[in-house]
């Protein structure tokens, strides 16, 4: 099996490329290769310098390889097209100016999902039209990046989004088809909806083409779906914890993907508040650790 352990600037709390509280670039560089990784992804797009020469240097300088990236922004919401588009772009260029392959997709959080963040029984549900659109927008995203970039496109479910629970994921891997739109598949956000992610993928596993490895916090889940506290909220009280210290059963992922005979990239990603009092650092050691503990390398 080969298997190659990435990670990304989420888990230094770099969700947007402007946030104040960002560490720098090049501290996120260095130290994702300081914590044993050989690969990162790009982050939010504008995050990394986009001019390709820089951002290859540096790759270099720390013997890191550009695995994918990610563009998370709304696709839910017709007015912010151009913006989904700018990102789009921008990400897709910036990927293959540097060899990468994965270009993940995402709904943003809305405010009309975020107090209902894993609690599918409660959340507000897209209309017919509605859902139309953005499962058009999505898939319009997916054929620019395969078809006019070559990149393999996988959609990542994500808590507080209207691309949240199981069936709203599997729903659209029905309608949009497989060749230009496949699975980006997070463990974490998985179990964080309510759902199975191991029963999962043994069902999806010819689909899914890139993986995200985050673990999910069982007492923490637990309080924030009870009391609906939103997705920043809950990763400020951790409940994204460490990988192997959750409920995610990362033995069994590491067999079905073994039997599938997976390739590529896995990336951590732990999101993270940026303002806690945390080490990212020592986090992503110590999850290169536990993974490498479990059989992966």
């Amino acid at each position: 099996m080969t298997i190659r352990i990435g990670n990304a600037p989420c888990s230094w709390g770099v969700e947007f490329a402007n946030d104040p509280r960002n560490p720098d670039w090049q501290t996120v560089l260095k130290e994702c290769a300081e914590a044993g990784y050989k690969g990162i992804e790009l982050g939010p797009v504008g995050f990394m310098p986009e001019d390709p020469a820089l951002l290859s240097d540096a790759l270099s300088e720390h013997d890191l390889e550009l695995i994918g990236g990610v563009v998370f922004r709304a696709f839910h919401d017709a007015d912010q097209w151009d913006d989904v588009l700018d990102g789009a772009v921008r990400t897709c260029k910036a990927l293959t100016a540097h060899g990468a392959q994965h270009l993940v997709l995402i709904d943003s959080i809305s405010p009309r999902r975020a107090p209902t963040a894993g609690r599918a029984d409660a959340a507000e549900q897209m209309d017919a039209q509605e859902w139309a659109a953005y499962r058009d927008r999505i898939a319009h995203v997916a054929r620019i990046g395969t078809e006019e970039y070559g990149l393999t496109v996988g959609m990542h479910a994500h808590a507080a989004g209207f691309m949240d629970f199981e069936p709203e994921l599997e729903r659209l891997l029905d309608e949009v088809d497989e060749s230009y739109l496949k699975i980006c598949f997070d463990t974490g956000h998985h179990s964080y909806a309510g759902f199975d992610p191991v029963a999962f993928m043994k069902r999806n596993i010819n689909r899914i083409s890139y993986m995200h490895f985050k673990d999910i916090d069982p007492v923490v889940k637990a309080d924030v779906i009870e009391n609906g506290t939103g997705f920043y909220e809950a990763c400020g009280q951790g409940i994204f914890c460490n990988l192997g210290q959750g409920d995610v059963d990362f033995p069994a992922v590491r067999q079905i993907l073994l039997d599938a005979g997976f390739q590529g990239w896995c990336t951590v990603e732990q999101d993270c508040d940026p303002t806690m009092d945390v080490s990212p650092m020592s986090d992503a050691r110590a999850n290169r650790e536990y993974l490498e503990s479990t059989g992966f390398n």
